[in-house]
């Protein structure tokens, strides 16, 4: 592994157990071998390099307690500021007493209440479609999309960049997957030709993120209409990141660009602007219908709870009234975007709340992690192979509810921890 680790002492550093046990049965030894102490695992952990897994003590939204410390938060997806309004919190406290805590079952048998029905034919309206199904969450939305609809005989096409609950639904669909590169809709459209050519009955299926959780970029969206126009293939966007953020009203990155009605179905989570969680597909009747009949991670999974249905409604009524939340997250992001550029950051083609910080080695990564933390301010380590090798990030995103002051402290730790570092120079340009 290129990032290097300097070799440190025995496992129990770490607190971790890593003793092998000669009886246990030989499929666990890889167990072994990942905690092993000459491994980057123990020895990240045992530098206090670890990002991972850092307990929360509490939660404000743009305040948090980690370690026993108040921090500032920049690694959060609650886009909209909702996590902590005493409205939301009020929606999700009546639920449970009026349904108790769970539905103790799948929404195919008993697990279905009125208010399940009630969100999917909310957001229905609001994304402007003919009907919507909810899943337990977000992940098991596109695995689940994928599997029902995608078939033997059949093609999808995925972008190369896209979520990994997209590759999980390639890997258990019985369809081929033929990955194109990132953002090449000329590489996608000789895919398409292709098979349109040597298999012209064959159903095709793109599949794309509509803001990719890494980089911040919107997809080209109206590249993608057209080629699934030309080549009569279903178009599915993935709006983890884009509903409740992008396009009028935060209605997606294909509303973004006008092209909602000529998009065939749109997925999301609740996990991030609706700050509670779950997930949701809408598209036209029919295919909602036979996702809703067909795909076994909504079949057999027990349902949303109330509390967490109830959340998102009460979300969506806010973000209905409260459209300036949506015009103080993008005046937000621009000033921070535009902030970390002027002090020499590679933010690559963030386009939105989501902004990666560049810090290129894994070890440089996770040590200005480290004395971002200790200056107060959480954001998100992302190192291979989430990202390739060398490009290893700091990704921050940001909530409606920061602060000017908030920001303002965010882009002085970057730039103190930056320079000393040596990712930008003291003239405020890459190092």
């Amino acid at each position: 592994m290129p990032d290097s680790f300097s070799k440190v002492g025995k496992s129990d550093a770490t607190g971790i157990v890593t003793s092998p046990n000669s009886e246990q049965p030989s499929l666990f030894n890889k167990c072994d071998r990942f905690f092993d102490d000459e491994g980057v695992f123990a020895q990240i952990k045992a530098a206090d390099l670890y990002p991972y897994f850092r307990p929360v003590e509490k939660n404000d939204g743009t305040r948090a307690i980690i370690q026993g410390r108040e921090i500032i938060m920049a690694g959060s997806n609650n886009y909209l500021g909702l996590l902590s309004d005493p409205r939301v919190k009020k929606a999700a406290e009546d639920a449970i007493e009026h349904y108790g805590t769970g539905c103790t079952g799948s929404r195919f048998l008993n697990g279905t209440l009125d208010l399940h029905i009630q969100l999917e034919e909310r957001l229905a309206r609001f994304m402007g479609t003919e009907a919507c199904v909810l899943f337990s969450t977000g992940y098991m939305t596109n695995q689940g999309v994928i599997q029902s609809l995608a078939g033997k005989g059949d093609f999808i096409f995925s972008d190369k960049d896209n979520h990994a609950c997209i590759v999980a639904g390639t890997k258990v669909s019985v369809a081929e997957t033929l990955r194109f590169r990132h953002d090449d809709m000329a590489h996608l459209r000789r895919l398409l030709k292709k098979v349109t050519e040597e298999s012209p009955e064959a159903g095709k299926f793109i599949v794309s993120d509509g803001v990719f959780s890494m980089s911040g970029a919107v997809a080209q969206v109206p590249q993608l209409v057209e080629l699934a126009e030309e080549f009569n293939a279903a178009l599915m966007l993935d709006d983890a990141h884009a509903v409740g953020v992008i396009g009028p009203g935060g209605r997606g990155s294909a509303a973004h660009f006008g092209l909602a009605d000529r998009t065939h179905l749109t997925t999301g989570t609740f996990s991030k602007s609706f700050a509670s969680l779950g997930g949701f597909v809408v598209g036209s009747t029919n295919v909602i219908e036979f996702i809703r009949h067909t795909a076994s991670a909504h079949i057999f999974s027990a349902s949303m709870p109330p509390s967490a249905v109830a959340t998102v409604l009460k979300c969506l009524e806010i973000l209905e009234a409260e459209p300036e939340r949506l015009d103080r997250l993008w005046e937000i992001s621009d000033y921070m975007r535009n902030g970390f550029k002027a002090a020499g950051f590679n933010v690559l083609a963030s386009q939105t709340p989501v902004i990666p910080v560049v810090a290129n080695s894994m070890r440089t990564c996770l040590e200005m992690w480290h004395d971002l933390l200790e200056e107060g301010v959480f954001v998100n380590a992302v190192v291979p192979p989430a990202v390739p090798q060398g490009q290893s990030l700091l990704r921050t995103s940001y909530m409606a509810t920061h602060t000017n002051e908030d920001l303002d402290y965010i882009l002085e730790a970057f730039y103190k921890v930056g320079k000393k570092h040596g990712i930008v120079g003291s003239n405020g340009t890459p190092a």
